[in-house]
């Protein structure tokens, strides 16, 4: 090849990257128009699923009208998938890849006491225990999120470089005891496959982060999730007289101060973060009386394999002789849950100007890892995946002053939801834009 055609191949190239990148700064303004005059509506969806919530497995009305409006777009649309999961498919005008967008639909066993005009009223029976139903965490704000991003995307998708499947995802707080659910089993059911997903996107709203900021981390984001329940079997005797049985109430509370120690004398704290938490400790029915056994439920958060299997060794070895040395028995059981949340790296790179372009350079920022976990690595285990909090704080509210997620009295400024929406939409047509400039060169 001479000169001029190694010059004439140089110009074709920088013609394609100008074109595509004028191209998709015109097709993502259009998008962020037509986010900004969809506020309203996504808001009245919000509150409609904030003062509806289901929980896992059961999400039948939310299902149903998220289905009803992914049809109104003309997507093809299939239900119950991973038992109440509605998955749309939209097809863009152009040829180019598979991305999925996700969102989580399920509520929590939690009384709201937020004094709402659409407050939860929704009641249930969980776990033995009369208890309220509430969004705790945020679903209801994502699903409102993801379809809205829907209809913008159908709005334009004439012009887009391949194809989105919109995932509303059942169960992601679990599934009710003895059922399969959450993330874990839409990919068991295929919803990655026919047509196979390239790429996945998710966002977390986060209630003590300002409206306006995004957080993001590459690599491990949000911890492994097991749980472990530990019976300690005694011999029941008379209170008056502990000499004559086995206790396995101050053997359980030796188990629990050993546990303990696991994360400050046996995890390498310089290379892993971890937590071993006792949530629940029941035995006894009498004051006069030292009863047969006492039960313990707790979770394990892990950031690695080798740390994981660690702690789950030292659990069974704590529990095992400290009750065998009181001349009790332990029965130790670990179920593994979620894997760790892995934002793909090069992925992650990719995406982040992305971020940046809509919410502002200064507005995106990394954030230490999370000890809370997350079903969306289920996905990101078989296909790269990017996984970021979308600020849901009031702006100038003291972080001391907005309630965590998970408690009765959390609560979202809705003011985010124009940039969640626009984060969503930006993110899938830039990685569009991108493959399809990349295939050119």
């Amino acid at each position: 090849m001479n000169t001029y055609q190694q010059l004439a191949v140089s110009l074709t190239l920088v013609s394609c990257v100008v074109h595509t990148t004028f191209g998709q700064t015109t097709l993502n303004a259009k998008m962020d128009k037509m986010a900004e005059g969809l506020e309203k509506k996504v808001v009245a969806w919000r509150r409609d699923f904030h003062q509806h919530p289901e929980l896992g497995n059961r999400e039948f009305q939310t299902a149903a009208k998220i289905a009803a409006h992914l049809q109104s777009l003309g997507m093809e649309v299939k239900t119950g998938v991973g038992k109440t999961g509605v998955v749309g498919l939209l097809k863009g005008g152009k040829p180019g890849p598979v991305v999925a967008l996700r969102a989580d639909m399920d509520g929590l066993p939690v009384t709201e006491r937020v004094d709402l005009p659409f407050k939860s009223e929704a009641h249930t029976e969980y776990n033995g225990q009369q208890t309220g139903i509430m969004h705790a965490c945020g679903h209801d704000t994502h699903v409102a999120m993801l379809m809205g991003a829907a209809e913008v995307l159908a709005s334009v998708k004439n012009e887009l470089h391949g194809t989105v499947k919109f995932i509303f995802q059942p169960a992601e707080e679990g599934a009710p005891t003895g059922e399969e659910g959450g993330a874990y089993l839409m990919v068991k059911e295929g919803v990655l496959e026919n047509p196979k997903v390239e790429a996945i996107f998710g966002l977390h709203i986060n209630s003590q982060t300002e409206v306006g900021t995004i957080k993001y981390r590459p690599g491990a984001t949000m911890a492994a999730v097991d749980s472990y329940a530990i019976k300690i079997k005694g011999k029941q005797t008379h209170g008056a007289a502990p000499w004559s049985g086995t206790d396995p109430i101050v053997t359980s509370a030796q188990v629990v101060m050993g546990l303990q120690t696991i994360v400050s004398r046996n995890v390498t704290l310089t290379d892993n973060a971890a937590v071993v938490t006792v949530g629940a400790l029941h035995s006894g029915i009498r004051q006069n009386i030292i009863p047969e056994e006492a039960n313990m439920i707790g979770t394990i958060r892990t950031f690695s394999p080798e740390a994981q299997q660690l702690i789950h060794r030292r659990i069974n070895e704590i529990a095992t002789n400290i009750a065998e040395s009181a001349g009790a028995k332990a029965d130790v059981k670990i179920d593994i849950m979620y894997p760790v949340t892995y934002n793909d790296p090069k992925l992650t790179d990719q995406m982040v100007p992305s971020l940046e372009a809509v919410a502002g350079k200064d507005n995106v920022r990394i954030t230490p890892a999370q000890t809370g976990a997350e079903d969306f690595s289920f996905y990101q285990q078989k296909i790269p995946g990017f996984f970021y909090f979308l600020g849901g704080m009031t702006k100038g509210k003291k972080v001391e002053n907005a309630a965590p997620h998970h408690t009765p009295d959390f609560q979202i400024d809705e003011g985010c939801f124009v940039l969640g929406m626009k984060s969503l939409c930006h993110l899938t047509v830039d990685y569009m834009t991108q493959s399809a400039a990349a295939k050119k060169l």
